[in-house]
């Protein structure tokens, strides 16, 4: 091993990805190919959609944006790799190429979380203070709110980096996975690794718990004003409204928390492989449909968008 810095021994990584699966790889990159496609459809046509019609430039639809340009920046730093080493005997990826990805992964994953913090505040302030709704939630108090959220992701993202380029590689270099991920690069670093994980651990704590008091807190703050709202239909309306939101952050932290805690306790790491896809490539296809299924100012908005067409 060459010692000193940042310098490493390794200059590459063999990412194993699914070639344990010799007689379904066709069928999987079928499957994450129209994964991909549909995801990255889907998000990019919400975000047009938000932002062609005048109807829906308000701070709930902003943040629904963002998480549509997040998702597809999450999607992308891993699919584009997964998919192209079907076709490779070799499935490597470069030493700065494996830090880079794992820099989008995580400034992605981190600016979500604060993202769905945000979104919650948003429900929290649209229902409890509905007639100070417009002066709480100001397009300028958004903006500041989106700016918060990538520069969050961003700073985690960070000083991970920075603690990755410290680290040591001098062999193996094979990843049980199909992306750069913090786990598999501890396992494979020659050196003491006990400051980066409590560094994770801080991390955790900060982005993962701290926000999840947060939505926690805002949500039982808007179950108890919903429960005073007296007309059935009323109660109903207010539910919908945070049907979606809720449904999104339960499925994004429970995958998460699955397979970084099957991570630690050696779960296997082809069940782990598999949980890995649900997080990183099906929620960010599952997100445009969560908010659009049951959401009527979309379906307007696509029939508006159609009628225009129309005349056109």
């Amino acid at each position: 091993m060459i010692g000193g810095g940042n310098i490493t021994g390794i200059t590459h990584f063999i990412l194993l990805g699914f070639s344990d699966f010799p007689r379904i790889l066709a069928v999987l990159f079928v499957i994450f190919l129209l994964i991909y496609i549909t995801t990255v459809t889907w998000n990019l046509c919400l975000i047009i959609l938000i932002r062609m019609d005048s109807h829906l430039h308000t701070p709930m639809y902003f943040f629904l944006s963002n998480l549509s340009f997040i998702d597809i920046c999450y999607v992308t730093s891993t699919a584009p790799k997964m998919l192209s080493n079907f076709f490779q005997k070799q499935q490597t990826i470069t030493f700065v190429g494996c830090i880079v990805q794992y820099f989008l992964i995580s400034t992605m994953g981190l600016s979500e979380c604060c993202l769905l913090t945000a979104m919650a505040y948003d429900r929290y302030a649209a229902i409890c203070k509905p007639l100070l709704y417009s002066s709480v939630m100001s397009p300028s108090l958004c903006g500041w709110m989106a700016l918060g959220v990538y520069m969050a992701g961003l700073s985690g993202s960070l000083s991970q980096l920075c603690a990755l380029l410290q680290l040591h590689f001098c062999g193996p270099n094979v990843i049980k996975h199909f992306f750069c991920d913090m786990p598999q690069l501890l396992n494979l670093s020659c050196t003491d690794t006990v400051f980066i994980q409590i560094m994770v651990a801080i991390l955790t704590v900060t982005y993962g718990i701290a926000n999840v008091i947060i939505i926690m807190l805002s949500y039982g703050y808007i179950i108890i004003s919903i429960m005073k709202i007296t007309s059935l239909k009323g109660r109903s309306k207010a539910f919908n409204t945070c049907a979606s939101h809720m449904t999104t952050v339960s499925i994004f932290y429970t995958s998460v928390i699955y397979v970084y805690l099957s991570s630690s306790y050696g779960v296997s790491s082809s069940l782990n492989r598999f949980a890995s896809v649900f997080y990183t490539v099906v929620i960010p296809m599952l997100n445009p449909v969560i908010y659009s299924l049951r959401n009527r100012e979309i379906k307007d908005a696509l029939m508006r968008l159609q009628k225009k067409r129309w005349h056109c």
